[in-house]
């Protein structure tokens, strides 16, 4: 029996299936191998099912499973060709040339941002904050183009400004999230639109 091809990374995107290995160890992509070593153990122990307080057996597997890719010096340059793939088809959310531009842009931009602390809530309830550094360069818009959309978004109080500067999504921007997801009939669609315009 033939052996089936292996789907493309946008489809695992698209099935919300490509598991962000380094999220799972809360490290850069740029991590050495001495740090992945290291947050593994600490968040290994953390999270093993055998410690009463904190145990998680859930995310004790993503994190063994994200230790034995990353650990791996040739799993972890092939996982890092599909993660960058990945994190561009995410969160290339508008053409670029027209970022800045008229209403349907100012809302692509404020579902980005939203989408972006959405995914850093559920990811890193710990750490929910996020930078405008972190908005530009995952968005791909500078800072001066995303000010109005911060301005909306905190006015509306569906993001908070934290103390160091940061933001964070509040209750009502989590419902405003999902209702933006659940309206969006072909999110997907533009996103390959905007990859293949690259």
């Amino acid at each position: 029996m033939a052996r089936k091809a292996p789907r493309p990374v946008d489809w695992f995107v698209e099935q919300g299936a490509f598991f962000d290995h380094y999220e799972a160890l809360q490290i850069s992509p740029s991590a050495e191998p001495e740090t992945v070593h290291r947050v593994y153990r600490i968040l290994a122990q953390r999270y093993h099912p055998d410690n009463p307080e904190t145990g998680n057996a859930e995310t004790f597997r993503n994190i063994l499973e994200a230790y034995r890719v990353l650990s791996d010096p040739e799993r972890r340059a092939a996982y890092d060709v599909d993660h960058r793939a990945a994190r561009r088809l995410t969160w290339n959310i508008f053409d670029q040339t027209n970022a800045a531009q008229g209403v349907d842009a100012e809302r692509a931009k404020r579902r980005g941002v939203l989408s972006l602390l959405y995914r850093k809530r559920m990811a890193q309830p710990d750490q929910p904050n996020m930078s405008m550094k972190e908005f530009e360069d995952l968005l791909g818009v500078p800072r001066e183009h995303l000010e109005f959309t911060l301005w909306y978004l905190k006015e509306g109080q569906f993001v908070v400004r934290t103390d160091n500067g940061r933001h964070s999504i509040t209750l009502k921007g989590v419902d405003l999230a999902e209702s933006m997801t659940e309206r969006r009939t072909e999110p997907l669609a533009m996103l390959a639109t905007a990859m293949h315009r690259e």
